[in-house]
């Protein structure tokens, strides 16, 4: 009879937990649509000779960390160095690379020993030489010793010159009007401090001149799940919190920060593998004590174009690190949790990371490993089980296939109907196998989490592939000072 009753509290727990994430994620996605439509309908349409000419448009200073990209470093400064913007520099800092990242950028770019000196003082590992470009004048590389992505960041930080800083990843590739939307909510709204904007995958696309000039799917199952993952988290996830002005995370990826708040809150944490959300939990902090007013937002319309990991190690590697910095990010800044002083931030928006976030990959593997010792047990409720997987399924199809539509409805990335299709069959049969894999991942970050892990885990990539010789053409920039 206990074991029943047991069972019994068991589901009941299960089903309020399931209501509680998919409430919310349909709530998300619906806040989303909305906002998204007002964005295509309302947002004026901007040439990009009336933004360079622009006086509001606010000089920029791109920070690109980079630790052994050998096979995209060049290919993706290329592209940097053609965007459409008025005034703006390219920071790479290596990171102490082991391979020829360093020998490649002085060679395709003839870069000279540079006197510039920093005018931040965040704290950093000690640096070696910096470089500047005797071909493009925005260009500058900063060679340092070794001290991870946050300390590389916080490098190109004290060197920047400018009021606003970029961060993006050296494997990824910007839209050449990225800047141009990217700088916007800085202009309408004087007290934003932080914009994200979306990234998409390149992985299978045509590169040209450092360019994505043609969307195309991978032929790879797993970017092919990806691709639906990254659809679902940034078109209603990162877009629905934004407007509850509640958002957690700006990527690492792409981000763009204003230089004095970077340097208020002290940088990038070094201590840490979450690196991006736990200093968006600590902007949100600062200025909240401070009672600063500020925004954090998140804006679709800009693109970041990455590579994602094609193989199952790779994978694991990354979604351990990524739920690893997860629980650093959010177990740090507990006292926000069920805050009053946070409002939507502290009552709504990290109670659900907590629960529907940070402990989802115990609550799935958990509820699997339940219903498989019920089963063999033989008290297991079979009508209840199947509604249950029946539901789960058409509900996280539904938020899929609706992301895809809202990507179609907004945006037409993807040219070919073929494509769109895929992703639809991929939002399906995700929940047969991959899911349950991608959660394994997670499961295993917590258990190394609570090991003390701290490494970040390799990564295979395969480098942009293009059947074209770029040729860099300096952009229309002012020069600088």
């Amino acid at each position: 009879m206990l074991i029943h009753w047991i069972i019994f509290f068991f589901n009941v727990l299960i089903l309020i937990y399931f209501l509680y994430v998919n409430f919310t994620y349909i709530s998300l996605n619906l806040i989303a649509f909305f906002k998204i439509r007002k964005l295509v309908k309302f947002n004026p349409f901007i040439r990009k000779e009336q933004a360079w000419k622009s006086p509001f448009s606010k000089p920029i200073s791109l920070v690109v960390p980079a630790f052994n990209e050998s096979k995209n470093i060049v290919t993706s400064v290329q592209a940097l160095l053609q965007l459409y913007y008025p005034r703006y520099e390219v920071i790479l800092v290596n990171d102490g690379s082991t391979d020829d990242t360093l020998n490649k950028l002085i060679n395709a770019f003839q870069l000279k020993i540079s006197p510039r000196i920093p005018t931040g003082n965040l704290p950093t590992q000690p640096i070696h030489r910096i470089y500047y470009s005797t071909l493009y004048d925005s260009l500058f590389v900063i060679d340092k010793e070794n001290g991870g992505k946050s300390d590389a960041i916080n490098v190109g930080i004290n060197f920047a010159r400018f009021p606003l800083v970029c961060v993006i990843d050296a494997d990824s590739i910007l839209e050449r009007d990225a800047f141009i939307k990217m700088v916007r909510p800085f202009i309408e709204r004087p007290e934003t401090i932080a914009v994200g904007g979306i990234v998409r995958i390149v992985n299978g696309s045509v590169i040209q001149n450092g360019e994505v000039i043609a969307p195309r799917l991978s032929r790879n199952a797993l970017v092919r799940f990806q691709s639906v993952e990254y659809l679902r988290a940034f078109l209603f996830g990162r877009v629905g919190w934004d407007e509850l002005r509640s958002l957690l995370i700006i990527s690492g990826a792409f981000g763009m920060y204003r230089r004095d708040a970077l340097l208020n809150v002290g940088g990038y944490a070094s201590d840490t593998i979450g690196e991006d959300m736990e200093l968006t939990v600590r902007l949100h902090k600062y200025y909240r004590k401070n009672k600063k007013k500020y925004r954090i937002t998140f804006i679709p319309e800009p693109v970041c174009w990455t590579e994602v990991p094609e193989d199952l190690r790779s994978l694991k590697n990354q979604r351990n690190r990524w739920q690893r910095g997860l629980m650093q990010s959010l177990l740090r800044h507990k006292d926000i949790f069920l805050n009053p002083r946070f409002g939507v931030l502290g009552l709504f928006s990290y109670p659900f990371y907590i629960f529907g976030e940070m402990l989802s990959p115990i609550v799935e593997i958990g509820g699997f490993l339940f219903v498989l010792v019920s089963w063999y047990l033989g008290i297991i409720n079979l009508p209840f089980a199947l509604f249950f997987f029946f539901a789960s399924v058409v509900l996280a199809v539904l938020l899929s296939v609706s992301s895809i539509a809202l990507e179609e409805f907004a945006y037409h990335r993807y040219a070919k109907l073929k494509d769109l299709f895929i992703l639809t069959m991929y939002s399906i049969l995700e929940n047969f196998g991959y899911r349950q894999l991608h959660a394994y991942f997670r499961l295993t970050g917590i258990l190394d989490y609570l090991k003390g892990k701290q490494d970040w885990g390799r990564l295979r990539r395969k480098g942009f592939s293009t059947n074209h010789r770029p040729e860099v053409h300096q952009p229309a920039q002012e020069k600088l000072p």
